[in-house]
């Protein structure tokens, strides 16, 4: 259901791109410096999920603008509290005077709490804010198939951690004497809307629905997940344990090797074998660690990466 895309290098800042089975465009977790993230993708993106807007997290918004500016398209960006602020001012920097209205609109939701959001748009020429509304959803976007919930981590600024979750598909199993037909649609509606006493026609014999449930299975969606920034502390934890457990996919921050913990106390981080600890108490069945510190070199990464893999597995 979900591909996830490393787009920066190890010593580059984190921009991951996920792309969604049958869907014509795809969507971006945070915007570093990313020189593989082409102007295809850029111009495909249909929504931005940004965990914080330090500089490595937020630092190649303006290539993401100046290649999605003509497009004509409707942008989502989502992100923490000061996000609708910081994209007007990155844009207001630039001078407009040649731009046509419709030549794209942003449209930011700025998580509030952990359970509401506040929807602005930002148009040409002028980007004011037009305030839509605050709202109080578990998801901060939503299509068709698929929504992505969300989590506030602490990294001494909110850190926001984004769930992708596909919707569970239902399923009729056909047992031995039955044949496919509209029925097959009837039992899926009736299973759904949880109406147990619905009529079920069956080449002219009549069933309750509730006699055929048996033959209907439920495939659990897939669910990835992508934590960044955040501090290795108990509350954090408990948090990513509640949101993440028994996810599909995670990449998850792990920016020191577990020799430089006291630099990730002090820069509110998380470090190898903490961050794989946390992935095997979730029962993750497959964590990528992601986003490591540019001051080390490849085969001190290879170390760290070894840790982490050593504390999950």
């Amino acid at each position: 259901m979900f591909k996830v895309e490393v787009k920066s290098k190890r010593d580059e800042d984190i921009c991951l791109l996920i792309k969604v089975e049958n869907h014509s465009h795809h969507y971006l977790c945070d915007c570093g410096e990313a020189k593989s993230l082409g102007v295809k993708e850029c111009q495909n993106t249909e929504a931005m999920f940004i965990s914080h807007t330090h500089i490595d997290h937020f630092v190649n918004f303006d290539t993401l603008l100046r290649h999605q500016i003509g497009t004509g398209r409707k942008v989502m960006i989502c992100g923490p509290k000061g996000i609708t602020d910081q994209v007007q001012n990155r844009i207001k920097s630039y001078c407009w005077n040649l731009i046509e209205e419709g030549a794209i609109s942003y449209e930011i939701r700025e998580i509030i709490d952990h359970q509401s959001f506040k929807v602005t748009h930002l148009n040409p020429p002028l980007w004011d804010q037009e305030i839509e509304g605050n709202y109080t959803k578990d998801q901060i976007f939503n299509k068709k198939d698929f929504g992505v919930e969300f989590e506030i981590l602490d990294h001494k600024t909110d850190s926001i951690s984004y769930l992708f979750k596909a919707n569970d598909k239902t399923k009729i199993e056909l047992e031995k004497g039955f044949k496919g037909g509209k029925w097959v649609a009837d039992l899926k509606r009736a299973f759904e809307e949880n109406n147990s006493s619905a009529n079920i026609e069956i080449e002219g014999e009549n069933y309750k629905a509730e006699e055929l449930f048996y033959m209907v299975k439920i495939e659990k969606g897939k669910r990835t997940g992508i934590i960044l920034d955040h501090a290795a502390t108990p509350e954090n934890h408990e948090k990513i344990i509640n949101k993440f457990s028994g996810c599909d996919e995670i990449y998850i921050e792990s920016f020191y090797k577990d020799e430089d913990k006291e630099f990730a106390i002090k820069n509110f981080h998380s470090y190898a074998s903490m961050s794989g600890k946390i992935m095997k108490e979730c029962k993750v069945k497959k964590a990528i660690p992601v986003h490591f510190s540019r001051k080390y070199s490849e085969s001190e990464i290879e170390e760290l990466v070894l840790q982490f893999e050593q504390a999950y597995h």
